[in-house]
């Protein structure tokens, strides 16, 4: 999204409230808002509604924005500069205790196993080829091989090693 789609700080918090101990946002009572709208929704909790990564959203102005980047943005005074991460993992656990500022590749070394994991261990893949479990690892968007095992622990010990090399969280692939 590029900061001219961004509504300033003081026009968010002019509609919005955030509870920084329970991470919700609720509407406020905004006197050039239209009666029926403000009838409807002030003092309701605000952004709700759950986009398709699991993030709770909303919008304004007719533009959708994830409840966590507004919540910082309240708080804060300013837009993130970078990705918001959950420090716990939970996508709606928007207390801002829970949210902090980080790059693409810090993001990356925090996330949840992929969905299409078979292994059951992240960065573990059995490799048709050699029949034998193949460890691998991202560095800075590089795929790399850490090599290939006769057993899945071996392959996972690997993976565990490289992991705390590079910098990986220890929520990373859970």
């Amino acid at each position: 999204m590029t900061d001219r789609n961004l509504p300033s700080v003081e026009y968010l918090r002019k509609r919005l409230r955030y509870e920084p101990e329970t991470g919700k946002l609720f509407w406020l009572d905004c006197e050039d808002m239209a009666g029926w709208w403000r009838t409807r929704h002030k003092g309701k909790e605000a952004f709700t509604a759950f986009n398709d990564g699991g993030y709770k959203c909303g919008a304004i102005n007719h533009n959708s924005f994830k409840a966590h980047r507004v919540a910082w943005a309240i708080y804060h005074g300013d837009w993130p500069s970078d990705q918001i991460d959950h420090i716990n993992g939970i996508k709606d656990d928007n207390r801002i205790v829970n949210l902090h500022v980080v790059t693409s590749q810090e993001n990356g070394r925090n996330q949840s196993m992929n969905r299409r994991n078979t292994s059951g261990v992240c960065g573990v893949a059995w490799y048709k080829p050699t029949r034998k479990w193949m460890s691998y690892i991202t560095i800075e968007g590089k795929f790399k091989n850490l090599g290939y095992f006769a057993t899945i622990e071996a392959a996972a010990a690997a993976r565990a090693e490289a992991s705390r090399q590079h910098g990986y969280t220890d929520r990373h692939g859970t």
